[in-house]
């Protein structure tokens, strides 16, 4: 048999059978790129606190009570000289509260707009305006578990002495995980495709 009868045996330019054609391939390649894995993880983080915020307001009094017992700090050691620290004013805990579901919300709604824009952005493989507002809403989450819940709710009202209204391992796994997003949102292979051309 000649070269030029050899491309295949049905005579045409299909692939021989078990090999993938090469866009199919391109493409499964393209699932396990940075961008990919940034825009799944965004989205991850947009899920997650839109469900916080929307169970706060839809389930106010639950987490109401944990917020009145930190800043109040009743179920702590109560030691006199931290008890000068607590809140026990009502309005002011529920302000507190509010406070925070409004920054919750204003988070994912942010990361909601982030995972639209890596959604429009694989397309176009532009990942700027992508990249832009995950980063407003990840260092918003972690602001909120970080600075909020570990170290004024932790440290400041003394959250880790109690046994029964301790939110330190919820914030730290939250903070985890906005963290590593933010790490993976940044990696120097999420960039534009303009970027990589000569």
């Amino acid at each position: 048999m000649t070269r030029s009868h050899r491309q295949n045996d049905t005579g045409s330019g299909a692939p021989s059978p078990g090999t993938a054609p090469v866009g199919r391939r391109s493409r499964l390649l393209r699932l396990g790129a940075p961008s990919v894995a940034a825009a799944a993880l965004t989205a991850t983080v947009a899920l997650y606190t839109t469900l916080v915020a929307f169970g706060n307001i839809t389930d106010f009094g639950t987490n109401q009570q944990f917020v009145r017992h930190v800043l109040s700090m009743d179920t702590t050691f109560e030691d006199p000289d931290l008890m000068w620290r607590a809140v026990e004013s009502p309005g002011l805990q529920n302000a507190a509260y509010v406070a925070i579901i409004v920054w919750e919300a204003l988070a994912a709604v942010v990361l909601l707009a982030a995972t639209w824009f890596w959604i429009e952005g694989l397309r176009r493989d532009t990942y700027d305006r992508a990249r832009a507002a995950s980063t407003v809403g990840l260092v918003m989450v972690l602001l909120l578990f970080g600075a909020g819940f570990i170290a004024i709710g932790g440290e400041w009202f003394a959250m880790w002495q109690s046994s029964d209204w301790n939110g330190l391992d919820a914030a730290a796994r939250n903070v985890a995980l906005a963290a590593f997003t933010l790490l993976v949102v940044h990696l120097p292979g999420v960039r534009r495709a303009a970027d990589e051309q000569p």
